[in-house]
Order: C-alpha cells, then sequence, then structure tokens
C-alpha cells in the first residue's frame, strides 16, 4: 500500500488524538508524544518500496546506492 493511500486514516487518528487532548483537564506530552509515533509508525510501516534495477552482487552483500522511491 502507498502512504498517500494510508494518509487520510493517519491524518483521522492524528486529529482524534488532537481531539482527546484538547478536551481532558489534565495534558500529557508525554502520552500524546506515544500516539503520535504509535500512529506515524504504522502509518510508515505500510509505504511500497519501488525498487528500479542498479543494484547487483552474485556472490555476497549488496552494496551501492539504492535506487528507488518510498511510496
Amino acid at each position: 500500500m502507498s502512504l498517500s493511500t494510508a494518509k487520510p486514516a493517519a491524518k483521522a487518528a492524528v486529529k482524534q488524538i488532537l481531539e482527546d487532548m484538547i478536551t481532558r483537564e489534565e495534558s500529557s506530552t508525554e502520552e500524546f508524544a506515544e500516539r503520535l509515533i504509535e500512529i506515524m509508525e504504522a502509518w510508515l510501516q505500510q509505504a511500497t518500496i519501488k525498487y528500479t534495477t542498479g543494484l547487483m552482487a552474485p556472490n555476497g552483500a549488496v552494496t551501492g546506492t539504492f535506487n528507488g522511491q518510498l511510496e
């Protein structure tokens, strides 16, 4: 799945966190940071890597420049 496809759900989740934090009598920056990073991590894990040719190693580890795009 591409990041742009998953973006609306991530955006809605972030907005929900903000609404939750605004309606509380006591705020917690620790809780906000934890919830936000969880959403970001889940969103980024849905990324698709489009690889274009360029790295070849017939006998060992591949080294060099990645020619691709994170979507």
